[in-house]
């Protein structure tokens, strides 16, 4: 029999009115013996409705979730909810505390560890408190997404190719509603115990995205992530108002030959910037060794027609990094 979680909700669920909280996760340390982790975490009631989750900060080093949810709480009328809403902007806090893509309590990714485990490490808990008892709850999830610190993405809202060809239709137009300036089919690298196919296995309506990165916000981008949370908001019914036809341009990401990976290490420089057309075989990008001077570049080629959709952020990269994602794209209409 699978164990009850050690996690509790410092606020009801199902309770009218606007209620801020947070799950506590008793954690032992050494500084303190019945320490916890306090994640923050708020639920809006108002009527009848769908329950919508909305979850930020999967990763530490990613801002526009958690600033837009942030954000969203702090400026919301609960009269234009229209159902439930339940918020948690930093969902690995360990990490966001730390600024950093995994926990530094126990490394954990927690975007590959779902579903998690009740008597697991700290990060395979809370993995096992959102699929058991939140997600269940759920008509929808928006995570929103970022590129952290070493990834830098173009605009986009996203779904997955799913076997349930109702569900994909479902969750591509609520990716669409989001309003993004991209709509994307994400083939994933590695996706083995990810939020997203948790919530896609469960046939809860599902949304991700990924805008920007770098380890910070821009103003653009933060418009519209904040405008993206309304949006879909409106879509799944969970809250009053209506969304403009959005007027997205669709990123394709045929397969895993979509992803360039660094066959070196060392200072990589740009030919092309993110957003520019590419062709196969031509340079996007060249990594010289910072061990052995006077060694000729490594040529980095693109490997489809189309366009670069993501690149790897930070100045210098590592053997087996996928430093590009590049994509087919269709203009939006």
């Amino acid at each position: 029999m699978l164990a009850d979680s050690s996690i509790t909700s410092t606020i009801p669920y199902d309770q009218p009115g606007v209620l801020h909280g947070h799950l506590h996760l008793p954690h032992s340390r050494d500084d303190s013996a019945y320490g916890a982790i306090m994640i923050p975490i708020s639920v809006i009631n108002n009527g009848q409705g769908p329950t919508v989750l909305l979850t930020g900060g999967n990763h530490g080093d990613e801002y526009y979730g958690p600033l837009a949810l942030t954000r969203f709480l702090a400026t919301i009328d609960p009269a234009t909810i229209t159902g439930r809403v339940i918020v948690v902007p930093y969902m690995n806090y360990p990490a966001f505390s730390a600024g950093a893509r995994t926990s530094p309590i126990d490394d954990g990714n927690l975007n590959r560890v779902f579903p998690g485990s009740p008597t697991g490490t700290v990060t395979q808990r809370i993995a096992d408190y959102m699929t058991r008892y939140l997600l269940p709850m759920a008509d929808a999830v928006l995570d929103i997404h970022d590129g952290g610190r070493t990834l830098e993405f173009m605009p986009m809202a996203s779904t997955h190719v799913l076997e349930n060809k109702g569900d994909e239709a479902r969750n591509r137009e609520a990716a669409a509603a989001f309003g993004a300036p991209y709509v994307t089919c994400l083939v994933e690298l590695d996706q083995i115990g990810m939020w997203d196919c948790t919530v896609e296995e469960s046939g809860t309506g599902f949304v991700t995205t990924e805008l920007g990165g770098g380890g910070t916000t821009r103003p653009d981008l933060m418009r519209i992530a904040s405008q993206g949370v309304v949006n879909v908001l409106r879509h799944w019914g969970a809250m009053t108002g209506t969304t403009a036809p959005a007027a997205s341009a669709v990123l394709h990401i045929p397969d895993d030959n979509a992803y360039v990976i660094s066959a070196g290490e060392g200072l990589i420089e740009w030919l092309v910037n993110l957003g520019d057309p590419i062709a196969a075989g031509q340079p996007i990008a060249q990594v010289y060794s910072t061990v052995h001077l006077g060694n000729a570049p490594e040529e980095i080629l693109a490997t489809i027609d189309g366009v670069l959709a993501m690149r790897h952020y930070p100045g210098t990269v590592k053997m087996g990094d996928a430093i590009a994602m590049q994509a087919t794209l269709t203009p939006a209409p």
